[in-house]
């Protein structure tokens, strides 16, 4: 599932794809809002993590878990 973070006063947004469900995703940021923590920490599908300032989250889109179909669609 792709993950894309837009973060305040950059023109760039953090995108990245995670093997994590969207309600896992859902419930990491919004614990960390919620219980005004400085930061988030998010994995990726390569084991790469990321820190993100919650005080810098403009936005959070998170894609659906389904998977792409191959081939033409008649």
């Amino acid at each position: 599932m792709e993950i894309r973070i837009g973060i305040a006063n950059t023109g760039r947004e953090l995108s990245f794809d995670t093997n994590e469900s969207a309600e896992a995703v859902k419930k990491a940021i919004a614990t960390a809002l919620d219980s005004a923590a400085t930061h988030v920490v998010l994995a990726d599908s390569k084991g790469n993590s990321y820190i993100v300032p919650t005080s810098g989250l403009a936005y959070v889109e998170i894609g659906s878990e389904e998977s792409r179909r191959v081939g033409f669609v008649a």
